[in-house]
């Protein structure tokens, strides 16, 4: 016997009114060890369930060998992820089935020419077969404003640092 995956019950309109960032779920992924003179991340990056347990290295491209997974990558992912959850969501809603809507997340990480730093550039593509690009549109668009990876990225989002102790 199959056990249907329960769906989670979240809400898409826009009708929070609470006064302070309401957390749904937290989770914390610490990064440690590595060779850190290269000013990249290397090392292994868990998370306190365990559930992710990954090694970290530099890409080829920057002259790493290519054996672990690296932020972009990871980040891709989370995107891709959050995006296409979303653009699932709002399918259902729409009566929709998502089963055949893939996101890939394309992250560029280079120069920034404003401040001479680092930057990353994103770039999402949806793939829908079979579906009618003015009935995507708006789903998109909804999906877009839910995304809590594109509201980062197109908005920033609030972030702090501490030195523990």
């Amino acid at each position: 016997m199959t056990e249907q995956i329960r769906l989670p019950n979240l809400p898409t309109d826009k009708d929070f009114d609470g006064e302070s960032f309401a957390p749904i779920y937290t989770t914390t992924v610490t990064v440690s060890g590595g060779i850190a003179s290269h000013g990249r991340a290397s090392g292994i990056a868990r998370s306190a369930d365990g559930v992710l347990d990954l090694n970290l290295s530099m890409p080829t491209e920057l002259g790493g060998d290519g054996q672990g997974t690296n932020p972009e990558q990871l980040f891709a992912a989370g995107f891709a992820a959050c995006f296409h959850g979303a653009l699932s969501l709002v399918a259902r809603q729409a009566a929709l089935d998502p089963a055949m809507i893939s996101v890939a997340a394309t992250v560029a990480f280079g120069r920034d020419p404003e401040d001479g730093g680092y930057l990353l550039h994103i770039d999402l593509v949806v793939k829908w077969p079979d579906i009618d690009p003015a009935v995507a549109a708006p789903l998109m668009e909804k999906a877009d404003s839910l995304c809590p990876y594109t509201k980062m990225a197109w908005q920033g989002t609030p972030a702090t640092i501490t030195l523990a102790s």
